[in-house]
Order: structure tokens, then sequence, then C-alpha cells
């Protein structure tokens, strides 16, 4: 009997596991400056300050500002603005303003992303089991309206329900995220449930920790996989393994 029998949902994170950024957040900016007719902010310099004003905000204001119900460009806009001044550029306001609306705008589509091969026939081939397939990532609005489908990846043929932080106010590695995902699959057992993810401390042990399955791809070798191996977890490189790993019957969860 394969794993695959045991389970009725399969939840799946989506950077890293689905898809990936195209380029450097360099790239972006660069672009953007170039669009109000400036020349290219440094590289490093942007990539240092946007992980400090990142960092920063999701700490201030966890889920993209849900509790204290702050829009979605609002709280961007801060995070941008930070990180350019933390990178050592001070914009006036109409210049920033330029600079933000192409960064925004940019970054909810499709264009920084790309999809890896195996994620769209991987769901398809998971719903066709009879299998609820779940979304479960640290994003916001843009990533389940307009970003996965423009990717190709839609609610109702590669997946069922998504849960999205910045929609629920609960990020992982909060255990509490898969629980949600477990009632949003209809109240599916944790045994009955595992969770693919490429992050040991946000995917892997919250998942475990409420009693639901996890594994943990390793598309880009990470060093960090070997010590994954070492603490008892299941790592593949892809998901066309997964999919093997998934229907094999010589394995046990």
């Amino acid at each position: 009997m394969s794993i695959l029998t045991k389970l009725r949902c399969i939840t799946v994170d989506v950077t890293g596991t689905l898809m990936a950024y195209k380029g450097e957040l360099g790239d972006y900016y660069c672009m953007a400056a170039k669009s109000a007719g400036l020349p290219c902010p440094d590289y490093k310099r942007v990539h240092d300050g946007f992980k400090i004003a990142y960092t920063e905000m999701a700490k201030k204001h966890p889920c993209f500002g849900h509790a204290e119900k702050i829009p979605n460009i609002v709280w961007w806009k801060t995070c941008v603005r930070n990180s350019f001044v933390k990178a050592g550029y001070d914009f006036d306001e109409e210049t920033f303003e330029k600079i933000f609306r192409r960064i925004y705008s940019t970054f909810g589509s499709s264009a920084p992303y790309t999809v890896f091969a195996d994620s769209q026939p991987f769901l398809r081939w998971l719903r066709s089991q009879g299998v609820t397939v779940g979304i479960v990532s640290n994003a916001e609005y843009r990533y389940r309206d307009v970003i996965l489908p423009a990717l190709g990846l839609h609610e109702g043929s590669e997946w069922d329900f998504g849960v999205f932080s910045g929609l629920e106010g609960v990020e992982k590695p909060d255990p509490r995220i898969y629980k949600i995902a477990l009632e949003r699959a209809g109240n599916i057992a944790p045994e009955e449930a595992l969770h693919i993810g490429d992050s040991m401390r946000k995917d892997y042990v919250p998942a475990k920790s409420i009693g639901m399955h996890a594994l943990l791809l390793d598309r880009f070798k990470t060093p960090d996989a070997e010590d994954w191996k070492k603490s008892g977890a299941t790592v593949l490189p892809d998901l066309v393994a997964a999919q093997e790993w998934l229907t094999s019957d010589r394995l046990a969860i």
C-alpha cells in the first residue's frame, strides 16, 4: 500500500517549492529607478537595505499589517521606502512615488517569478487521485488573486484552497496556520495530511508539531539539507521525486 492511499490532503508551500524568483531584487529596483529617469541603485546596498527593512516591517506589523488593517499598498510603500533609506537613497516624494508604483506593480504580476516545470503536473496529478490540495504561504492576497493564476496555478484546477498569512493574520512557523489548513480542507485529521515545503523551520517542524506528515524539497542543493536528513526528515530534490515517493509501495510514513 502506497503512502498516497493514507492521505486525504496535501498542502504545499509556494516560494522555493512551486515557484522561484527570477533574477535579483536589484534588477527590479534598477528598472524602477530608470523609469523615473535615475541611474540604477547599487545592487548590494539595495538588497541589504531591503532585508533589514522587510524584517523590521514583518516584526512591527506582521502578516502584512493584517491585525491593524493596514492597506497592502501602504505596508509595501513603507517597506520599500525604508529599503531605499537604509541603502542610502533619499528620494523626493514625487520621484519615490514613480519608483514605488513600478516596483509594486511588478511584484504584483508574474514578471519576477518562474514556476517550476513539475509544479502544475504534480498538483493536477494529486487532485486526479482524489487528494485535496491546499496552498500554505506567508504571502499577501496578490499571490492568490493574481500571481499564482498568472503562473498557471489556479484555484479549482491546481489547488482547492489557500491559506495566505496576509489574509489569515497567522504566519509560518506558527502551527496555527496548519490547523487552519486542516479546517479548510474539511476538518481533516492531521495524520491524514502531508505538507511539502523547503524550510525546516517554517514548513517541516510546525507541520509535524500538530501531527501532520511532512517532507522537504531541496531544489537548490542547500548545505542545510544534510542536517535535515540527519534529523530524520524526508528530503527530495523535486516534485517528480515526491510523486514517486508518494506512490511507492515500499515506503511507510
